[in-house]
C-alpha cells in the first residue's frame, strides 16, 4: 500500500483531487475496490466474480478470473479454493486496512512490526528521500528492526542515525524503532516501483 504519510501529504497538496486505493494481485487479477476517503488508506473490496474473506488475519479471495496454479510450485490455494494472498489485514466493517505480507512482519521478542507502518513514520522526515525497512535475525529477541535509508542530500551518518531514532521515539513504540540504520545510495524499489525487502536485507549482509 502507498505510505499513509505520502497519502496525507498528497491529499493536503491536492484535496480537491478524489484519491481512489485499488487492490489487486497477478494472480487474481484487479478486485473492484472503494476508498472510505481520498486520505483513508481503508478499502472496501466488492463486486461480481469474486469474494473476500479473512482467516487468522490474512486476506484470502474467490474469483472467477484467478489462475489455475503456479508451475512446479506448491498451490496457493485452500482446500476449499480460496487463493491465499499472505497480505495480512485489518478488518472493520466492510472495510480492509493492508497492514503488509505475511511474510515480511518482524517478530521482536513476541512484538509484530508491519514495516510499511514503520516506513510511513520514516518518511515523514522531510530529509529522506526513500526507506525500506525488514528483519534482521537476533539471538535475544529473534528479530530487530532494521532501515535502509537514502537521503535527499548527503549527511553524517552518525549524526542522522541519532536524529532518526529521536524522531521515531517520539511517534513509535520502542520495539518498532530501528536498531540498525543503513544510508544507501541506490534505489529500493524495482522497475515497478514496489520495495523488495528480501533484496534489501540481502545486500545489507542479512540472512532472509
Amino acid at each position: 500500500p502507498m505510505p499513509e504519510s505520502t497519502l496525507r501529504r498528497f491529499h493536503s497538496s491536492l484535496p480537491h483531487i478524489n484519491l481512489q486505493q485499488t487492490y489487486g494481485l497477478s494472480e487474481v487479477g484487479i478486485l473492484r475496490s472503494k476508498s472510505r476517503s481520498s486520505d483513508s488508506l481503508w478499502v472496501k473490496l466488492g463486486g461480481e466474480g469474486f469474494q473476500t474473506r479473512v482467516v487468522d488475519g490474512i486476506l484470502q479471495i474467490k474469483a472467477e478470473s484467478a489462475m489455475l496454479g503456479y508451475l512446479n510450485a506448491p498451490s496457493p490455494f485452500t482446500a476449499d479454493g480460496w487463493f491465499n494472498t499472505g497480505d495480512k489485514v485489518e478488518v472493520d466493517g466492510e472495510y480492509f486496512r493492508i497492514l503488509g505480507r505475511q511474510s515480511e512482519i518482524i517478530n521482536v521478542g513476541g512484538q509484530k512490526v508491519y514495516p510499511a507502518e514503520v516506513e510511513s513514520v520514516l518518511q515523514e522526515m522531510p530529509e529522506i528521500a526513500e526507506v525500506s525497512v525488514y528483519g534482521e535475525k537476533n539471538a535475544i529477541v529473534g528479530e530487530i528492526v532494521c532501515a535502509a535509508v537514502r537521503l535527499r542530500q548527503a549527511r553524517d551518518a552518525r549524526d542522522f542515525q541519532r536524529d532518526l531514532r529521536q524522531f521515531c521515539r517520539q511517534r513509535l513504540q520502542a520495539f518498532q524503532v530501528p536498531v540498525r540504520i543503513k544510508l544507501v545510495d541506490s534505489a529500493l524499489h524495482g522497475d515497478r516501483f514496489k520495495k523488495n525487502r528480501r533484496e534489501t536485507a540481502a545486500s545489507n549482509g542479512v540472512q532472509a
